[in-house]
């Protein structure tokens, strides 16, 4: 490996980078557009109570509560339509009544009622739950009345930990500036695909690992950089910064392995440029679930992103150690390995 050669072909990449007026704009405009999405968002979490209610017969115990300011009751006649509306995050907690449930309260027997919480719900409303259930019954019997609760927490379980939606935000906007990259990086190999530029490079006595290494540098440098300075200003560094750099590096690496296999199957700028935002969109899709917990399943860890978004929120947002993300590294780290070694040998065929 030649690094005089490299250095020689990451300047004329950098040239061709600034000369490009679109991405170069779209590059500057857009991290400068996410900056200021970050801070225009609400820094406070929502301090109102959406409580869901199911019933299959109006009971009217809530009536006496309905109304009460910072507390919005909907009632529901289908508890499946409940659950849900609590893990989509549109309800803090779901209650379930038994069927004919005063009737058992009249004669002494305990009913089976299921409290729902979605993943973000303090554990200071859990326990109001409780004991507002508890009020209740005395409200409508005149007297203390024993009862079976189930709780079940829909979701990753996140008590204690609520957000604003500018800190859910945070990490699909960091995602956002490296995935953005995958188009830039593309799009330059591309053009010197279409122009010829890259096959008169092979008279020289450069070699292929050369260029790959150059094309390296340039799409690391140019994502990473942009997304530390995104959680600089974003605070993004308060928790474990090692980690943090390291996961930044390792989704930047995998944008460029991402950037490669797109320009090696695209025959053209425009083909890149609309394959690209497919990609783009796709990968995006796991962040969307930090930011709306409950939103997505499982299914959505078959997605290369999901290590990266999921690394990102649990050390930004939790305060998570090298041991809560350390399974998210390697895999990520894995899938980088992968997906690199794969656009090389797909690119190395379009250059021949």
């Amino acid at each position: 490996m030649n690094f005089r050669i490299i250095k020689a072909l990451l300047k004329k990449d950098v040239s061709l980078f600034l000369s490009n007026r679109f991405y170069f704009l779209i590059t500057i405009v857009g991290l400068i557009l996410y900056i200021a999405i970050y801070f225009l968002m609400p820094s406070e979490v929502n301090e109102e109570l959406n409580l869901a209610v199911y019933e299959s017969e109006n009971t009217g115990i809530f009536s006496q509560i309905t109304g009460e300011e910072g507390l919005n009751i909907e009632y529901f006649s289908n508890e499946e339509v409940l659950r849900q509306a609590v893990l989509d995050g549109d309800y803090h907690v779901g209650i379930s009544l038994p069927d004919n449930l005063i009737a058992i309260w009249q004669a002494g027997e305990k009913p089976d009622i299921i409290l729902y919480y979605s993943s973000s719900t303090p554990t200071e409303i859990r326990d109001a739950m409780v004991a507002l259930i508890s009020e209740m019954a005395y409200i409508q019997t005149g007297q203390s009345i024993n009862y079976n609760i189930s709780q079940q927490v829909l979701g990753t379980d996140m008590a204690g930990a609520q957000l604003s939606l500018r800190e859910r935000m945070r990490p699909l906007l960091a995602v956002v500036i490296l995935l953005m990259e995958i188009l830039t990086l593309a799009s330059l190999i591309s053009v010197e695909i279409e122009q010829g530029t890259a096959r008169a490079l092979f008279v020289t006595p450069m070699r292929t690992s050369d260029l790959f290494m150059a094309k390296g540098v340039l799409g690391v440098g140019l994502a990473m950089a942009q997304a530390i300075l995104f959680l600089l200003l974003a605070n993004g560094f308060e928790h474990q910064p090692l980690i943090m750099l390291t996961t930044l590096l390792l989704g930047s690496m995998l944008v460029v392995g991402i950037g490669f296999l797109l320009a090696s199957l695209s025959r053209d700028v425009m083909a890149v440029t609309g394959w690209g935002m497919l990609v783009f969109i796709i990968l995006l899709i796991p962040g969307f679930g930090n930011v709306m917990p409950g939103l997505l399943s499982d299914w959505a860890k078959v997605i290369p992103s999901y290590f990266l978004t999921d690394t990102i929120s649990r050390v930004v947002n939790y305060g998570a150690g090298w041991s809560d993300v350390g399974i998210n590294l390697a895999i990520l780290a894995g899938l980088t390995a992968v997906v690199i070694f794969a656009g090389m040998a797909a690119l190395r065929r379009r250059y021949q």
